[in-house]
């Protein structure tokens, strides 16, 4: 360590000194500053080698001298002829303390006679004056003030609205429909980050590349200790492909080891009734009634021998709960209600008994949920009325409306300023476009 000198002159009038140059140096104006607890004096550090006692014994100085020395720095400062006593009333994190010298002045001034709590008072009034200068330094003028930006819900034209969608996005269209404003009205993509690091989204296209894979080269009559081998295998050749880092690779292959007997058991129940039937495979499904047609990627749908369906949904990250997945992701519902219309590509109509999730991260979970024929007329009901919605030239698309919670960062939530607004901010409608 050293000392760094700033090599930029400060007014020849100003000098800015620590204790030790103020004790032998004199001025006719000094400010003392930082007179709070922890700064001036400041804490004793802890010593995690010798104990009170044990430096006593050894003859050491105790750690209150320096609480003595900076009391008497405190005394010979304030003897000079005019003295400015400040502090920061709040840090960073908390309200802060006085300092114990200046609680006993105070107390003392307050505790005597008129003339010297006048005298006090005199004191901080003419402090409140360098107080308002300070803070008129940063006070924006009343003409340059610009109010907060009002919580967003732009109402495009009709025809700008748009007339295609995912599942994932009707996810997003519940969840933040600005996002979807922003995507497909304004045309805006989030920019691929400048360093591509191993973050979540590449582990979960990873993870379902593994599972793909290994549910595609499966032979016959496979043990699990055989299964278990064969997915390590797998993941570690992908990962090798779509990873180009080491501690990520380890990490992820850890991770994976350690799901994999709980998934394959999972896996040998899924196969007992019915077999892998489609990956990855594309569809679309339009709704003539409201010109709007859903689009899907399933990452895996089996059949039985009775030719139903059971669609499943590989999840890295957090499986959606039994309300959320009611009301805001509709995801695997949709699917289903695809299939069933023979909307994917290589499969008729058909009848779906069952979609799940399979969770492939942190822990293994099989979350299934049973299908009926009045499960999918309910999706396809809510389906239209919330496109129909939107096609309401007063119906916006507003900011955040129903986040997982308020930490939740969406891709647009700079574009939307939030944070000069907030979650009970009511949205503002605004007709945008012609």
């Amino acid at each position: 360590t050293g000392v760094v000198r700033n090599p930029v002159g400060t007014h020849p009038g100003i000098r800015i000194w620590g204790t030790l140059e103020a004790r032998v140096q004199g001025v006719e104006l000094v400010v003392l500053g930082g007179l709070n607890e922890g700064t001036w004096p400041e804490a004793p550090a802890p010593d995690p080698w010798m104990n009170r006692a044990m430096r006593k014994a050894a003859g050491l100085l105790l750690p209150e001298r320096r609480i003595g020395l900076a009391a008497h720095d405190f005394q010979q400062a304030i003897g000079a002829a005019r003295v400015v006593l400040t502090r920061a009333v709040r840090d960073d994190e908390a309200p802060t303390l006085p300092a114990r010298w200046l609680n006993r002045l105070t107390n003392l001034l307050e505790g005597m006679s008129d003339e010297g709590r006048s005298a006090l008072r005199a004191a901080r009034a003419r402090g409140a004056g360098w107080l308002d200068l300070a803070e008129r330094l940063d006070a924006v003028p009343e003409a340059e003030r610009l109010a907060p930006a009002p919580r967003p819900s732009p109402c495009p034209p009709l025809d700008a609205r748009p007339k295609r969608l995912s599942v994932t996005a009707m996810t997003r269209l519940v969840r933040d429909p600005y996002a979807i404003y922003a995507r497909h009205v304004l045309e805006l993509s989030p920019l691929a980050p400048l360093h591509q690091t191993p973050d979540a989204p590449l582990r979960g296209s990873s993870m379902h590349a593994i599972m793909e894979r290994f549910v595609r080269e499966a032979p016959a009559g496979e043990t699990l200790a055989a299964a278990r081998v064969r997915l390590l295998e797998t993941a570690r050749e992908v990962f090798e492909a779509e990873a180009p880092w080491p501690a990520a690779r380890i990490l992820w292959m850890a991770k994976l080891a350690r799901i994999a007997e709980p998934f394959l058991r999972d896996e040998v129940e899924r196969q007992s009734r019915a077999h892998p039937f489609k990956q990855e495979v594309k569809g679309t499904l339009t709704f003539p009634e409201v010109d709007f047609t859903l689009s899907a990627k399933a990452d895996r749908i089996d059949r039985d021998e009775s030719g139903a369906l059971y669609i499943y949904d590989y999840k890295t990250g957090q499986i959606p709960g039994k309300n959320e997945r009611k009301l805001i992701d509709r995801q695997l519902p949709l699917e289903a209600l695809m299939a069933r219309a023979g909307a994917f590509e290589g499969i008729p109509p058909s009848v779906v008994v069952e979609t799940a999730y399979i969770g492939i991260g942190a822990k293994p979970v099989f979350e299934r949920s049973p299908v009926t024929e009045e499960d999918i007329d309910e999706t396809r009901r809510d389906l239209l009325e919330l496109i129909g919605k939107y096609r309401i030239r007063s119906r916006g698309y507003t900011s955040r409306r129903l986040v997982r919670n308020v930490r939740w960062e969406g891709d647009y939530d700079h574009l939307a300023r939030f944070g000069e607004w907030d979650h009970a901010t009511p949205p503002t409608p605004v007709e945008v476009g012609p």
